[in-house]
């Protein structure tokens, strides 16, 4: 337990889920993601010294980071998120100023509901605010994101970090991660609820396959770019697709038409959503989970199988993994009064095939970061 009376600032920004648009961030698309009320919290007081002195609510390790080695600690076990965010803030012209940083994380690890961009960005707001410097919270999403690629190791799109930082209660964001353009949608589910399902089979992104999409997407754009007017894959339209995709071998070819089909996918759910149209956004969450195991390759037989076994139940309007793959969380679209029906026979059909079980959160739609002076 932390006592709040003995630090200057709790700091905190959200975890979030992807309603829609996922593997396209990286490729310059349109994602709609939505933070969530699991965070990540810091509690922060000055030190007056030049270290930052970390400590953790859920572990019993304590980490010192001396601001003049910063660069030093990138291999460390724990600390190397916040090490590289103070460093990656410092290096983009901030001040930093020594202090004591306890850490409490509620977003479930591994889970795809992005704990690491909640830690990046609630460091980096708690660095700013104990620095005395205003922060703006895009700029905080950026360089969380250069945190993650440069020092960490993920290279990552920004949707995750966004997110984060600037969600709105009970919206969903409609964000162009090739211009930053963000156009605030209010979640409309008139009579239904999303759910979110853990597989509870652990992702780790660095070691995943997560960076191989980003080197076959990098390689389909350098193909395609010489023959088609695009700047990133997203730009590509089906035409073009139709015109150039033969361009490409099979599995660039996959990834290729995943990404053209989650951009159109994700201005259809953008429609859906603003007319209230649960049927129709559950219907494209379905395809959506399709191309991601079909084409992308990026769900594996946890995901598939809870993502099934949602589907399979008579409330639930559509189901899919969120996140970058591999293991983590499925959302889902269900009936307001099949929620308990649902949690239960899904989590039995996904136990008997699997195992072990699926967690289910009520996480509400929050705002992204928060600071509170103590």
């Amino acid at each position: 337990m932390v006592n709040a009376k003995d630090y200057e600032f709790k700091i905190s920004a959200a975890g979030r889920v992807n309603i829609i648009g996922e593997h396209i961030d990286y490729c310059g698309g349109k994602v709609m993601p939505a933070a969530l009320s699991v965070r990540n919290t810091v509690y922060v007081r000055r030190n007056d010294s030049d270290v930052i002195d970390l400590s953790w609510t859920t572990l019993p390790d304590k980490v010192s980071l001396r601001l003049d080695a910063l660069e030093s600690y990138r291999n460390i076990k724990y600390g190397n998120y916040q090490a590289g965010c103070a460093l990656l803030w410092q290096h983009a012209g901030h001040k930093l100023a020594g202090c004591d940083m306890v850490q409490e994380c509620t977003v479930p690890f591994g889970s795809g509901l992005s704990s690491s961009a909640a830690i990046e960005v609630s460091t980096i707001a708690a660095l700013s605010t104990i620095a005395g410097e205003k922060f703006d919270p895009k700029e905080v999403a950026l360089t969380a994101q250069r945190a993650e690629r440069e020092f960490v190791g993920v290279n990552c799109g920004i949707m995750d970090q966004y997110a984060s930082a600037c969600g709105k209660r009970g919206h969903a964001m409609l964000l162009d991660c090739k211009t930053l353009d963000c156009e605030y949608v209010p979640v409309r589910l008139d009579g239904c609820s999303l759910i979110i399902a853990n597989c509870n089979k652990p992702h780790n992104l660095v070691e995943s396959r997560y960076n191989e999409r980003r080197a076959e997407t990098d390689a389909a754009l350098d193909i395609l770019s010489k023959k088609a007017n695009i700047s990133c894959l997203a730009d590509l339209t089906p035409e073009m697709f139709s015109r150039y995709g033969k361009l490409l071998d099979g599995k660039l070819y996959d990834r290729v038409k995943h990404v053209v089909e989650e951009v159109a996918r994700v201005d259809a759910a953008a429609k859906a959503m603003k007319r209230g149209d649960c049927a129709a956004l559950g219907s494209i969450l379905n395809a959506s989970h399709a191309s991601l195991k079909d084409l992308y390759e990026v769900t594996g037989r946890e995901l598939d199988t809870l993502a099934a076994a949602a589907q399979s139940h008579p409330g639930c309007l559509g189901s899919r993994m969120t996140g970058g793959g591999f293991g983590g969380c499925t959302i889902s679209i269900v009936q307001k009064d099949a929620v308990s029906d649902f949690k239960k026979r899904t989590g039995k059909l996904y136990a008997d095939a699997i195992g072990y079980g699926a967690s289910f959160y009520d996480a509400e739609i929050s705002d992204g970061i928060v600071v509170e002076e103590l």
